[in-house]
């Protein structure tokens, strides 16, 4: 607690998990904090329980709580995505004055920001849209942050959250982004490239689950010695420990007392969608989200059970190899999910005006949120090399390690099939792969048709221009 006449440096509004956290994480670094809920129970425990972690001050009213703030005013909100954020903006944004800054640390949608931080531009007040990546425990010990907004208020905000972020070789994983909407965006497209790294995670137990016969407990071991190389990442980590994990009421690994559906919030959604508007191919990130719905479609899965599977191949002979062709096909198939992802971005960046540093991007990611990973530096350094950089696999290290895991990874896709294990991204992947590098594409074909029954038009390869084919009449060819 601190005395009445102190005033706090940030203030905390919504004090479930997340918040209650990240609150005792201003404190730990030595911020006094002023904190409140709507509900005031939630603010007396938090005060009960953590209370002696560091400065805070508590309050029952929102206007007590702005009232505790020092100038200019940094009000955090850490509540439910959509209407309860509208509401807390307008509540904070009747008792501030111009100047002060609302802090959204939700997952919200990047065009609800943008819409937001131009409504209170318009009262004089800051709006900063901010992804945070991390958990619960990042809330508490060290999250990624990242936010947008006014280069004017990360003057005032950036040392506040650089503060309490996660830091990396004593650099901080927080970084402004850009304006507007962008640290929201930044954070929906972190979260899909989540959802795929995930996914191919999923689909390198599965086949060494179904096609290599290996227990959970043997992959686990697997996931541990990966996670000494380049798949050395939060997500391989505690993948190990997830499989060696054994049910206690039944003796049974525990990945086999889970039921094989897999919930979604809705940022993988967001991320797909945004990519369909700007004409992005985000095929990993998609199959990854749609891997999920179907994981949870149980009534239909339940009714395909005996559809036929054709004829099936053997497992492989030769396990230990077939192994470190897995491995290969995971790390080509997480590689192609960053690039993607960071295509999104990119193009994001260019629709809306901002002005992203995807380097800078890598660099924060490398600590605190749920996708960091060893990799990343080397992301960071593709960068470094070349800012405009086309896609990531273009880069001369990942064009080269796509190279070499380019036979294991085709192998595991051509096993998969033959022998019915689903591997929807590691397919998606090396088709969009083989799709990027190829001379032509059947492209050509489906403006001929496009063409032909709606006179949509074509381009040439030998002429400037557009052009359309009479193909109800003589079938010449005019200039559209």
């Amino acid at each position: 607690m601190t005395d009445n006449n102190e005033l706090a440096q940030i203030g905390v509004v919504g004090l479930a998990v997340m918040g209650s956290n990240i609150a005792r994480n201003f404190a730990h670094k030595g911020h006094t904090v002023a904190v409140y809920n709507r509900s005031p129970e939630k603010t007396r425990t938090l005060i009960a329980e953590h209370g002696d972690e560091g400065s805070f001050i508590p309050s029952e009213t929102i206007e007590e709580f702005v009232a505790s703030l020092e100038r200019p005013r940094r009000a955090l909100i850490m509540v439910q995505a959509g209407a309860a954020t509208d509401a807390v903006i307008d509540q904070l944004a009747d008792v501030m004055e111009p100047g002060d800054i609302i802090i959204d640390g939700g997952n919200s949608l990047y065009t609800d920001t943008i819409r937001r931080e131009k409504a209170i531009r318009a009262r004089g007040l800051h709006y900063v849209g901010t992804g945070i990546s991390g958990g619960e425990e990042g809330a508490l010990t060290g999250p990624s942050i990242m936010p947008g907004g006014t280069k004017e208020s990360y003057e005032s905000l950036g040392p506040l959250l650089e503060s309490i972020s996660a830091h990396v070789d004593g650099v901080p994983c927080c970084t402004h982004i850009s304006s507007d909407g962008a640290g929201h965006f930044v954070k929906m497209v972190h979260n899909g490239i989540e959802y795929a790294d995930m996914q191919v995670i999923g689909e390198a137990y599965h086949l060494l689950r179904e096609a290599a016969g290996l227990t959970p407990a043997e992959i686990a071991d697997i996931f541990r010695e990966w996670n000494k190389g380049d798949l050395d990442s939060y997500l391989v980590e505690i993948t190990a420990e997830v499989l060696s994990q054994v049910d206690e009421k039944t003796g049974k690994p525990l990945v086999d007392v889970i039921v094989d559906a897999a919930g979604q919030k809705g940022t993988g959604r967001w991320t797909v969608k945004a990519a369909l508007d700007l004409g992005i191919p985000v095929t990993g990130i998609g199959e990854a989200v749609f891997a999920r719905a179907l994981s949870s479609s149980l009534a239909q899965r339940e009714a395909a059970r005996n559809l036929p599977s054709g004829s099936l191949a053997k497992a492989p002979e030769d396990r230990d190899a077939f192994v470190e062709r897995v491995r290969k096909a995971l790390y080509a198939s997480k590689i192609i999910a960053y690039s993607q992802g960071f295509d999104e971005i990119n193009a994001g960046a260019k629709e809306y005006g901002w002005e992203i540093d995807r380097g800078a991007l890598a660099t924060i990611w490398r600590g605190g949120c749920i996708i960091r990973a060893q990799f990343l530096n080397r992301i960071k350094e593709a960068y470094d090399r070349d800012p405009e950089l086309p896609a990531l696999v273009l880069d001369e290290y990942f064009r080269d390690q796509v190279t070499e895991c380019l036979d294991a990874w085709r192998d595991v896709v051509v096993t998969a099939a033959q022998m019915g294990i689903p591997a929807p991204v590691f397919s998606s992947s090396l088709a969009y792969y083989d799709g990027l590098r190829a001379e032509r594409l059947p492209a050509a074909l489906v403006q001929g048709q496009r063409d032909y029954f709606g006179a949509h038009t074509y381009k040439r390869v030998d002429r400037e221009g557009a052009f359309h084919t009479l193909w109800s009449g003589d079938r010449s060819e005019v200039e559209a």
